[in-house]
């Protein structure tokens, strides 16, 4: 199925790419430093990768990876009820929010790239990133070289076109590391392309000579923090579902620029001022300095992200206690509420249940935040994850993503190239 195009096409994101030393200290027009590196730099991963499947489970390396393959091919290449990985023509592809009337989300298409590289599937790979890169990506305009997608309106049951930042992290993240696994030879030049999206991501108001049509660089300048959407409008609010301090700090290692150091303590900081002293929950959106901004001061199906990312940076970024300590709160909470029957939304002290249905996108974030839990009853949540089929139906898109980023992170598979 086509779908319209975003913007206009080019031949290739390199055309945004300013040529820059490596890791020298220049001054742009806006008054503040380039360190960018012209290249990529190589990574340094972890020396190991926690795996629940086998440590909590007891399951073995052959039964975890018939799990994650047969997954992964039930939800990319399944029928029509399972899958959600749609090819366009013989060389892109997108993923399908099902739930939303068939919207393209460049969060569904960025974890989709994660997933692939992990799973070493440069073809499905490829597909997807020449999609969004020549039919979502805006080639010209104020928004150039960013992603329209969608984001969830106040309502909770509908969307709103945006510039979401969640997606272009994944695209930068998934481009590093098909670069360092499979080089930039062939087809597509993945270095030349993450180096383009690091420059967008610093630099598009210089390249705009300003706030041109109210867009906006992506991260603020004071806090190091993503804002909600690039926009004057989203001036002073971010999203902790979008900080993610473990691509962050791989981001400052690629592209040899401290700023994403100061981004992941940054974040760090942030998610331990904004959590609630009772719950550990956060909110959709917030200030800032981390007040709840009203109208989105509950937990919802957005904010599972926030625990998943708090995993990420675990495993990536090496142990930090308050991890620990979030994510033993948050499944405290849900032991309390009934580990079978626990609702999916709440208030952020969860005094009032907002949505009592059980929700598989929460039972699959949750079995990720046992990884770096030490509460007694943490293997439930990972058996629960083990025991979930790929889903079906028209809301099969997010518990469909999260699945497969669940089986990855919790068999050690969700590893830095």
């Amino acid at each position: 199925m086509a779908r319209p195009v975003r913007g206009l096409l080019c031949a290739s994101v390199a055309a945004l790419v300013v040529t820059v030393g490596a890791c020298s200290a220049t001054t742009d027009s806006l008054g503040y430093n380039n360190t960018e590196s012209k290249t990529l730099l190589p990574l340094t991963p972890p020396a190991s990768y926690p795996n629940p499947f086998r440590d909590l489970l007891g399951q073995t390396d052959a039964a975890i990876n018939t799990k994650l393959n047969n997954a992964f091919n039930t939800i990319f290449h399944g029928s029509p009820s399972y899958a959600i990985y749609v090819p366009v023509g013989t060389d892109q592809a997108y993923i399908e929010d099902t739930y939303h009337n068939d919207e393209i989300r460049t969060e569904g298409i960025g974890l989709g790239m994660m997933i692939c590289v992990e799973f070493n599937k440069q073809d499905e790979f490829d597909k997807l990133w020449r999609y969004a890169r020549e039919v979502v990506q805006d080639h010209s305009g104020p928004d150039a070289g960013y992603f329209p997608s969608f984001c969830d309106a106040a309502s909770g049951t509908a969307t709103t076109s945006c510039l979401d930042p969640y997606g272009f992290e994944q695209f930068v993240t998934a481009l590093i590391f098909a670069n360092d696994r499979w080089g930039s030879t062939g087809a597509i030049d993945y270095a030349t392309d993450a180096l383009a999206l690091f420059h967008t991501l610093r630099h598009k108001e210089d390249d705009n000579g300003g706030v041109v049509g109210g867009v906006t660089n992506m991260f603020d300048a004071a806090s190091n923090l993503p804002l909600d959407v690039p926009s004057v409008a989203a001036a002073g609010v971010t999203r902790p579902s979008l900080i993610m301090p473990g691509y962050y700090a791989l981001w400052a290692e690629a592209d040899a620029d401290p700023v994403w150091t100061a981004a992941a303590e940054s974040g760090r900081s942030f998610w331990q001022s904004d959590a609630n002293a009772t719950t550990g929950f956060m909110p959709v959106r917030a200030d800032l300095d981390g007040t709840p901004l009203a109208g989105w001061a509950s937990f919802q199906s957005e904010c599972y992200r926030v625990q998943i990312n708090v995993v990420i940076d675990q495993i990536w970024s090496g142990a930090a206690a308050w991890n620990v300590t979030e994510s033993n709160q948050l499944l405290a909470f849900f032991s309390n509420q009934g580990i079978n029957t626990y609702g999916r939304a709440f208030s952020l002290d969860g005094t009032t249940v907002l949505d009592p249905s059980h929700d598989p996108s929460l039972v699959i974030a949750n079995g990720i935040a046992a990884l770096a839990s030490t509460n007694t009853d943490r293997s439930s949540y990972v058996n629960a994850v083990w025991n979930m089929d790929p889903p079906s139906g028209d809301a099969r898109y997010f518990s469909g993503i999260l699945l497969m980023v669940g089986l990855l992170i919790l068999s050690g598979q969700f590893q830095v190239y």
